[in-house]
Parts: structure tokens; sequence; C-alpha cells
């Protein structure tokens, strides 16, 4: 379900989000992924369209958005959200 760029920069960058490693190989982390329905978003305003399903965000800029512990961008343009 979630291709090699979104569990590499998650196995790499989880540390943002959790005290503790909650993976420590490729398998363990895309099984998190998994089992947490992170969601993977093509652009921006797909993300923020998610968001705005979940909580008030009209206040938020794009740039703030992006700053949320639980938001990994991605090398190619997309997003990952991953809420622990």
């Amino acid at each position: 379900m979630y291709d090699r760029e979104c569990v590499e920069v998650f196995l790499r960058e989880q540390g943002r989000l959790f005290d503790e490693p909650v993976a420590e190989t490729f398998e363990e982390a895309e099984e998190f992924l998994e089992d947490c329905m992170a969601q993977v978003f093509d652009n921006i305003n797909d993300m923020r369209q998610y968001f705005e399903e979940n909580m008030d965000v009209s206040d938020i800029t794009d740039d703030e958005l992006l700053e949320e512990l639980e938001v990994f961008k991605l090398p190619s343009g997309r997003y990952l959200i991953v809420e622990g």
C-alpha cells in the first residue's frame, strides 16, 4: 500500500513524531504505517482538505500545516500524514 519512498522517509524521520523508534526495519515501518492508516496526498490542497474534515484549519497557513509533526514531506512533492 505504501511505496518505498513513504516507508523510507517515515523510517528515517520518525523521531520527529515519536520519542522512541516505533520501527527499526523497512518491514516494521511499513506495517506501522498500515496499522495507523497513514495517508498519502499528492498535493497540499488535498492534504488541507483531509485536515479540514478532522479539525478547523481555516486560520492555519499552508506553511503552518507543513510544520505539523505528523506531516512528512516526501521528495516527490507528496505528503505522508502519520497520526500516532
